[in-house]
């Protein structure tokens, strides 16, 4: 153990007694404070808290607060859920901790009984104050106010050095705004904090290019936020001509500038994302991705078009040679076609003339036979000879006309000629022969060359200058 500090000397010219070490002194005056009466008080429950051990609150009224402090296991046998602004009974007398070298000491209140006496006063008038404001309808103006989406100017209004700025500040960031911001600066906890606010509000409403405001505070007790409950203030949000956002407290938190606010948020984050309910990154990013995406599309359009385009150019080309191959190919099966059926005629006809020049044999041998034979009747038997040897030789005549009608080669050599391109296609036109340039003609006894030039004034004829194609 350590050895005790020597005493030192009083204070010089002191009457007072000591000095005493403050160990001493202090659990003194705990043993005094304990000595004291134990009593009951009530008043209002503000800062409710609780650790392992021991509960801690605050009893006020308007003429003084009380520390107070409550064992956990007192407090748990009670089966209450005090709230702020409870008015509550305790029982229970002084306690003073003592305190050490490394802990400070603390007075408290150690309560051992509690009950809830109803609600406090606090509480009880702002909810008159409350149905007040709604009899006069002053919670609907601010609600009908429009908001623009992304508004140039906004005015906020909270404290200087408070944590609510840098919040608000963030959420803007967030949105991505890059307007103009005014701000008025006023303190957001005291009895002096109600009017100025209502000043702040209305000096920024007397900008003309501000289009919203946020009224904004951290959390706190009821006592602490107090001030926005304020008839005077409440009445001013109300009848300003433009959108007020309120975000005072956290979530549970709840103002009567609240209720008369355009729009209540529950942090000066999301107050400031309410104030710009147009998210301009996200904006800027589907602004983005659409412009892409129609690029893309027009790009796909273009090309289908050009394909499309491509193919109906090619198409009337396409047809008139797929038309022109079909016809080539008829002409051909034509030309085809009517050698095959000359052959055959003159084939046929060959057979035929000689079949009857076998018959006219013999019936020559028949006629001889029957001369030498009826030698008595040949006068008779000469004249019918005669007549069908006659009738036999017209009919050959005959076919051999027909026969000759039919050759190419006696056409040939009455004096036509058949006029061929440089392929061998048949020219049938005189179109065709101005088309074709230079022509080939076939007479009987051979081919000539020639270069066609058509003569200026007489339509319909085609002129010819030739040149022996054997040459």
């Amino acid at each position: 153990m350590s050895e005790p500090a020597p005493v030192p000397a009083g204070i010089p010219g002191s009457a007072l007694p000591g000095p005493f070490a403050v160990g001493v002194y202090a659990e003194r005056l705990r043993q005094q404070l304990r000595s004291f009466a134990r009593v009951q008080v009530f008043g209002e429950l503000w800062n409710f808290r609780s650790s392992r051990t021991t509960v801690y609150f605050e009893l006020r009224d308007p003429r003084g607060a009380l520390p107070c402090a409550m064992w956990r296991s007192d407090f748990d046998a009670l089966d209450v859920e005090p709230t702020d602004g409870a008015q509550v009974v305790l029982a229970g007398g002084c306690d003073y901790y003592p305190g050490s070298a490394t802990s400070s000491p603390s007075f408290s209140f150690r309560a051992t009984d509690l009950r809830i006496a109803g609600e406090g006063d606090l509480l009880a008038q702002v909810e008159r104050l409350r149905k007040l404001l709604a009899s006069e309808g002053l919670m609907e103006p601010q609600r009908h106010l429009p908001r623009p989406l992304l508004p140039r100017t906004i005015g906020v209004v909270t404290g200087e050095t408070g944590k609510a700025r840098d919040d608000v500040l963030a959420g803007l960031r967030r949105r991505g705004w890059g307007g103009r911001l005014i701000w008025g600066f006023a303190p957001v906890q005291d009895r002096h904090a109600a009017p100025k606010i209502a000043q702040a509000l209305r000096d920024l409403a007397a900008i003309e290019e501000v289009d919203v405001v946020i009224v904004a505070r951290g959390g706190g007790s009821l006592a602490d936020l107090f001030a926005f409950c304020d008839e005077t203030l409440c009445r001013t949000v109300a009848l300003l001509r433009v959108p007020v956002i309120a975000s005072v407290g956290h979530h549970t938190d709840r103002t009567l500038i609240d209720d008369v606010a355009a729009v209540c948020a529950s942090t000066p984050t999301h107050a400031a994302e309410a104030a710009v309910r147009l998210d301009v990154n996200d904006a800027r990013a589907r602004l983005i991705r659409e412009t892409r995406r129609l690029d893309r599309h027009g790009r796909r359009a273009v090309l289908d078009r050009a394909r499309t385009l491509a193919a109906l150019a090619r198409a009337p080309a396409e047809h008139v040679a797929r038309h022109r191959r079909r016809l080539h190919q008829q002409l051909r099966e034509l030309r085809a076609s009517a050698r095959r059926r000359g052959e055959r005629e003159r084939d046929l006809a060959a057979t035929r003339l000689l079949v009857l020049r076998r018959k006219a044999d013999v019936a020559a041998a028949d006629r001889t036979r029957a001369g030498a034979l009826l030698r008595g009747d040949g006068e008779r038997l000469r004249h019918s000879a005669d007549a069908a040897t006659t009738r036999r030789r017209r009919d050959l005549e005959r076919l051999e006309l027909a026969l000759a009608a039919h050759d190419p080669a006696r056409t040939l050599e009455r004096g036509y000629a058949l006029v061929e391109q440089a392929d061998g296609t048949l020219v049938t036109s005189a179109e065709q022969a101005r088309a074709a340039g230079t022509l080939d003609l076939r007479f009987h006894d051979g081919r000539v060359r020639a270069d066609v030039s058509d003569p200026a004034g007489d339509e319909g004829v085609v002129g010819a200058d030739v040149e022996d194609a054997a040459r």
